[in-house]
């Protein structure tokens, strides 16, 4: 449909990721002008963005010129991963995301942005409330006292802060959103920055196309977490955008399962038998899950897709990826081998 005169332009900011991509494509669906920004563009498919700027949202000026003449701002940008990349790049981290989130946020204020939604994380929850693999699912409320594990949280704690002085002093309308473990097709799958899902469905992928069983897990494989089908995640962005709510909502599902369950999910849809090899690995807090009695007060609404269903559509992607790059990888072979002889 045509964007009517009652809708905002709409900036998201960190277009070229794995949210920001599905953001951008949804609001478009919805018939939205979006404005993305990034310091690179998508890596697995095209964006659909009427505007697409490649800047560092690190400096002033880019998110000056980001924020121009947008009614609404969507701020996912972050420097992000996985926890093998998380728990060994403190100091980066800290720093880009602290840059991004905080210049933003301050030119959304300059250039009179009306609406702003924050992409918090799940990760900002204290380690104290964090050791045991069946905790009871975390509050809002239970951010404090603080204790993130890592400089990730921090910087989404701290940047939770900001927005919410902002709305207190400069009348910013603002959105927090604490993400739990989204996850989904077109999100990194390789490399280090990939998270759990998309690992142990490489893995598995990588397990039933090469008839090698085996597949690594970090420590025990029994800490737990909550995972969220990124469609889900949209529609509660949306949701909360549209809302009146301006404190900080858990956004995840509530279905607490082990990274060894998930694994096993996951060789089921495969069709494969897997065998577990658990190796020394950062597995970060020992359990964690989402307490959606919030989100469903705010929003009338919660997750709907189940963990099955997201993971059967993110394996059938991920797999077509993996037998692709064998597939490169055995040409190159052959080609190497052909010029040996």
């Amino acid at each position: 449909m045509n964007q009517s005169a009652s809708q905002p332009r709409i900036l998201v900011a960190g277009a070229g990721g794995f949210i920001g991509h599905h953001l951008t494509s949804s609001l478009k669906r919805k018939g939205f002008w979006v404005r993305g920004v990034d310091l690179k563009r998508p890596a697995y498919a095209s964006t659909e963005a009427d505007e697409f700027l490649l800047l560092d949202l690190r400096r002033r000026e880019s998110c000056l010129e980001a924020t121009a003449g947008v009614e609404e701002a969507y701020a996912l940008a972050a420097d992000m991963g996985g926890m093998g990349f998380i728990s060994s790049n403190h100091a980066k981290i800290l720093y880009n995301n602290t840059m991004m989130s905080f210049q933003t946020l301050e030119a959304a204020r300059a250039n009179g942005v009306r609406r702003y939604l924050y992409a918090s994380s799940a990760c900002i929850y204290p380690e104290y409330r964090q050791t045991a693999a069946d905790l009871a699912p975390l509050k809002e409320a239970e951010a404090y006292p603080a204790q993130p594990q890592d400089a990730y949280g921090w910087e989404k704690l701290l940047s939770e802060r900001l927005c919410g002085h902002y709305g207190q002093d400069y009348g910013l309308d603002v959105r927090v959103a604490r993400f739990h473990n989204i996850f989904g097709p077109l999100g990194a799958w390789d490399g280090g920055r990939e998270k759990a899902p998309a690992a142990l469905c490489r893995k598995i992928a990588v397990a039933k196309l090469t008839g090698e069983p085996a597949i690594e897990i970090w420590g025990d494989g029994e800490q737990t977490r909550s995972f969220c089908y990124v469609d889900d995640c949209l529609e509660g962005m949306v949701r909360l955008m549209d809302s009146d709510f301006s404190e900080p909502v858990n956004l995840g599902q509530d279905r607490m399962v082990s990274i060894n369950e998930l694994a096993d999910i996951i060789a089921q849809i495969a069709g494969v038998s897997i065998v577990k090899k658990h190796i020394p690995g950062p597995m970060g807090v020992r359990g964690r899950n989402s307490d959606n009695t919030l989100l469903k007060s705010v929003l009338g609404w919660e997750p709907k897709v189940s963990l099955e269903e997201g993971l059967s559509r993110t394996y059938e992607w991920i797999e077509r990826q993996v037998a692709q790059k064998l597939a490169s990888r055995a040409t190159a072979a052959s080609a190497s081998s052909s010029r040996g002889a």
